[in-house]
């Protein structure tokens, strides 16, 4: 696990592409997925998000450099982290961690994902571990938040087993379609 650099925003914005739509809820029209991830988690995106001091972006390579289980060929990302400092942008996000951390600012883990083949392999524990140490560096007082989706029990269970626990509810816009999201507080 190591800092992404501007060079790899392609490649992550690929692998965003990639494990974006296993996080959405069944059922979840494939242009919906596609809208948001055209919109949102492009190669400028990741680009900014390196160059920023109020954000971490992490990155697991495998371990050989070669390609990883479930990547095309060229590819060596296993997974990504994304944390941002700030203030939620939603209100219900605002309301919920002021009422049980106070004020801000806050951590979000904003993104955390690694491909189908990499699963169960321990990538994402240690782009937890990084992500968690990575909000402390931006900011050692802030509290670390996300929000999942509501119906997504195994990402819930992951954070669950990583500190987190549900504080509060948002609505999440993905493409233009709304789903109920599970905030989560890792106190």
């Amino acid at each position: 696990m190591q800092a992404a650099r501007p060079a790899e925003a392609a490649e992550v914005a690929w692998l965003a592409s990639v494990t974006f739509p296993l996080a959405c809820p069944p059922g979840t029209p494939v242009t919906t997925m596609a809208a948001h991830v055209a919109a949102h988690l492009t190669p400028g995106a990741f680009r900014d998000w390196v160059a920023s001091d109020r954000h971490a972006l992490l990155v697991a390579v495998a371990a050989d450099g070669s390609p990883a289980a479930g990547a095309v060929a060229g590819q060596h990302l296993l997974g990504y982290a994304l944390v941002a400092l700030g203030e939620p942008d939603g209100a219900s996000e605002r309301d919920a961690l002021l009422a049980v951390a106070g004020d801000g600012p806050y951590a979000e883990l904003s993104k955390i994902y690694v491909l189908p083949g990499a699963q169960g392999s321990g990538v994402a524990s240690l782009l937890m571990a990084g992500a968690v140490a990575a909000a402390q560096d931006l900011d050692p007082h802030a509290p670390v938040w996300l929000g999942t989706n509501g119906e997504n029990r195994r990402a819930q269970a992951f954070y669950r087993k990583h500190g987190f626990e549900v504080v509060g509810g948002r609505t999440y816009d993905v493409g233009g379609v709304l789903h109920d999201d599970v905030v989560m507080l890792r106190r």
